[in-house]
C-alpha cells in the first residue's frame, strides 16, 4: 500500500539524516475505504491523488505550527505492507481525518517512492494559507479562500535521490 506522509522541509532533512521517517507512530494518508466512498471513484490514480492532497493539507497544518520552517508543503510517498497502515473505521465521510492512517513504527527512507514539494513560486501563497488556517477553521470564509489558494499549487515530483538537494 502506498501512504503519503506529510512533512515540512526541516522534517524531511531530519528524515534524510536519520535514514527514516519517524519515530512512530506516524500519521499518513492513503486510499482507505472511507476515502473511496467520499471520492466516489474507482480510478486508482485519482484516489491516490486525493490521498496526496489530504497529506498536503496536513503538511500545511504542520507549517502553521512551525513558523520557522520554509513555507513549502512536503509529502513523502512510501510503500508499506498493507497491514502496516491502520485506518480508523470511525472516521466519517467529510471528516478531517478522511484517508488518515496510522503507521506504528518508523519507516526506512529507502522505502520511499517519491517526494512531493511545493515550488518556490508557491511559498507566498502557502505562507498566507498557513497564517489563515486558524481563522478558516473557525468559519472565516475569506481565510478559507486564502487556504484554498495554496491548494491551487501542484506539488512538484522528486525522486528520493533528489532529497539532498531539497534539504540543503
Amino acid at each position: 500500500m502506498r501512504v503519503y506522509v506529510p512533512l515540512t522541509l526541516p522534517g524531511l532533512a531530519e528524515a534524510h539524516k536519520a535514514g527514516e521517517i519517524g519515530p512512530g507512530p506516524l500519521i499518513a494518508y492513503a486510499v482507505t475505504p472511507a476515502l473511496r466512498e467520499w471520492y466516489v471513484s474507482d480510478d486508482i490514480e485519482e484516489l491516490e491523488y486525493a490521498a496526496l492532497n489530504r497529506a498536503a493539507a496536513a503538511s500545511l497544518r504542520s507549517l502553521a505550527g512551525d513558523p520557522g520552517a520554509p513555507r513549502r508543503r512536503v509529502v513523502v510517498a512510501v510503500d508499506v505492507p498493507d497491514d502496516a497502515a491502520v485506518a480508523d473505521p470511525a472516521a466519517g465521510l467529510g471528516s478531517a481525518s478522511l484517508g488518515e492512517v496510522r503507521i506504528a513504527t518508523a519507516m526506512p527512507l529507502v522505502k520511499a517512492a517519491s517526494v512531493h514539494v511545493d515550488s518556490e513560486e508557491a511559498e507566498r501563497d502557502v505562507a498566507a494559507a498557513a497564517d489563515a488556517l486558524g481563522a478558516a477553521d473557525h468559519g472565516d470564509d475569506d481565510a478559507q479562500f486564502i487556504v484554498d489558494g495554496a491548494e491551487d499549487h501542484e506539488l512538484l515530483w522528486y525522486g528520493v535521490q533528489e532529497i539532498p538537494g531539497l534539504v540543503h
